[in-house]
């Protein structure tokens, strides 16, 4: 019986490759946080935040396909989403509070380009958030994706 295996994105698999040992699809923590600032203009702490999201497994290794998964989240996108972070996050915490993320969710147009109301603001927040109420970058990046604000280049 074969294994119905989702075909990995060209762009991602040469991007990531460009960082790889002996053809092995696996970074360790230090060369992804490297790959992450070289490629996405990430700073260091950004770049952590991304990686402890994304290694989904908590292993400290971020295999091809929880890169991949970054990748579909931010795209070539990871600048804006970093500016857009930023910009809601008033005191600097490097976080958004509740309040921060209420009113940074009634500026965002959906991709069809409608505001979000209050139920759905309530329930993005809901299942976004940390335990502490917060949201860090790297669940205000899943954030985006699941409101389809950025996509990640088409396979080609």
């Amino acid at each position: 019986m074969a294994l119905n295996r989702k075909k990995i994105n060209k762009e991602v698999l040469e991007l990531f490759d460009r960082y790889v040992e002996n053809k092995v699809r696996n970074l360790n923590k230090p060369d992804a946080i490297e790959m992450l600032k070289a490629e996405f203009g990430l700073d260091d702490d950004q770049a952590g935040v991304m990686f402890e999201t994304f290694d989904k497994d908590h292993n400290g290794i971020m295999s091809i396909w929880e890169f991949e998964q970054f990748y579909m989240c931010m795209g070539n996108h990871a600048q804006e989403i970093v500016h857009k972070f930023k910009e809601l996050d008033k005191d600097g915490s490097g976080k958004l509070e509740m309040s921060e993320a209420r009113e940074g969710l009634k500026s965002i147009k959906t991709a069809t380009g409608r505001g979000l109301v209050d139920k759905e603001i309530d329930f993005f927040i809901k299942t976004t958030a940390d335990d502490d109420g917060v949201i860090d970058l790297g669940q205000f990046t899943n954030l985006l994706y699941r409101l389809k604000l950025y996509k990640a280049p088409a396979p080609k």
